[in-house]
This record gives C-alpha cells, sequence and structure tokens, in this order.
C-alpha cells in the first residue's frame, strides 16, 4: 500500500490488539488522542473503541479492536509516527482505509472536521460515518428504538462491513459502515422502512445534542479484504 499526499484526506486504522494490550489501549482513549493531533499535518483525530453497534452499550464492545481517525494533509507522516509504531507493536492485525470525503453535515465536538474533496469521484465502494452525542434524557427511548435499525442494517444488499464506534461506553457513539455502491447506501437510508422511523423520532424527540454524517470514497479498495 502507497500513501500519498493530496490535499486533505481521512485514514482510518482498525487495530486487534493482543490480550495483554487491551490496558495500553484503555490508556490510550484518555492520553492519546493528544499525541494523535500533534502528528505533523493532522487537523483532526479520534481514537475510538469497536463492537457491534447492537445496542451503542457496553455489551457491545469488542475490547481486541480499536479504531484511530485522522484528518490529514500527510499520509505518510501519519503512517510513519511514533504514536502508530506504539499500536502496531501490540497488534496481531491493522486494517488501514484511505478515503475521500465526498459529503460531510454535521459536527463532531463542536467541529466540521471533514473537508470536501476535489478528487473525481471512484464509482467504487462507500464508506459512511454516523455520530452522534446523545442526550441522556432521551437515552431510554434511543435505545429501544436501535434494535429493529440494526437488524434492517445487516439484512442490507450492499452492506459489506459494519462496526460501531464510540469515544466512550455510552452516549458518544456512531457507525462505520461500507457499501458496495453509492445506490445501496441511499437505498438503506431512504427506503428501508426502521431506518426512516429512526430518521422521524431523531427529528420529532431531538436525541442528540450534536450528530454527524458523512460520506466517503475508498481510495485504497484493493488493501481492504472486506469489499471483495
Amino acid at each position: 500500500m502507497e500513501l500519498r499526499s493530496v490535499q486533505q484526506q481521512v485514514l482510518i486504522y482498525i487495530f486487534t490488539v493482543r490480550k495483554g494490550a487491551i490496558p495500553f489501549a484503555f490508556m490510550q482513549m484518555a492520553i492519546g488522542r493528544r499525541l494523535a493531533r500533534k502528528i505533523p499535518g493532522v487537523s483532526f483525530a479520534k481514537l475510538m473503541g469497536t463492537g457491534t453497534g447492537k445496542t451503542f452499550t457496553p455489551s457491545d464492545a469488542d475490547l481486541h479492536q480499536w479504531a484511530i481517525l485522522f484528518v490529514t494533509e500527510d499520509l505518510k507522516r501519519v503512517e510513519n509516527s511514533k504514536f502508530l509504531s506504539h499500536w502496531r507493536k501490540r497488534s496481531t492485525a491493522v486494517e488501514t482505509l484511505i478515503l475521500n470525503t465526498v459529503s460531510s453535515h454535521g459536527k463532531w465536538s463542536k467541529r466540521e472536521p471533514f473537508e470536501i474533496s476535489t478528487a473525481p469521484r471512484l464509482g467504487g465502494p462507500v464508506v459512511a460515518i454516523t455520530r452522534a452525542r446523545l442526550k441522556w434524557s432521551q437515552a431510554i427511548r434511543f435505545w429501544r428504538s436501535i434494535p429493529p435499525v440494526v437488524l434492517d442494517l445487516h439484512q442490507s444488499p450492499g452492506l459489506k462491513f459494519s462496526i460501531g464506534i464510540g469515544e466512550a461506553p455510552i452516549g458518544l457513539q456512531g457507525t462505520l459502515s461500507i457499501w458496495e455502491s453509492e445506490s445501496a447506501l441511499r437505498d438503506f437510508a431512504y427506503k428501508n422502512a426502521p431506518h426512516r422511523a429512526a430518521i422521524a423520532d431523531t427529528k420529532k424527540f431531538n436525541w442528540y445534542s450534536e450528530e454527524l454524517f458523512a460520506r466517503f470514497d475508498l481510495v485504497n479498495t484493493a488493501d481492504f479484504p472486506h469489499v471483495h
């Protein structure tokens, strides 16, 4: 895999860590984000736990799998950083997604982190990231609404990969999903009844104090096994 520097791009690393490295991963969730943002060229970075995304509670968590997102103008500096080398040496597997931003609506930690790419559309797999800060007053209503949406997601034609992502065990949650095409993602978002109902309830009950939805072209399709 060759990393290039072409305007702003998004990098996502998914690390599968050894059992003995789980305490390291938890510690990094507390102190690692500051170190990640110090890498030259990085304008935004998030460290996240992962899981099934079925309930968006701690019962979903996969303690062996962790995700790091970077927005950067220098992919090589991120790839060659000491920060990532500490994760690599504690991992049994590392998967990397290189993304061009197609659209982004909303905010993440009071910022609009993703700059729309001017690169030509690739016409291949599409990555979607949803992220929200849940209002505690709406938590029970939200958790009750999730199961049919998740079931519908995993049965959707064109879905290649999906995990839950979160900056905290409860309340700061999202999903990372990969679709075979933009039309497959659009069909899930706007044609499937459970998801349409969830969108309507979001507006009706005002579940979130902050939310973001972004779409990306997957640049390194050949390197990511889940899309083949």
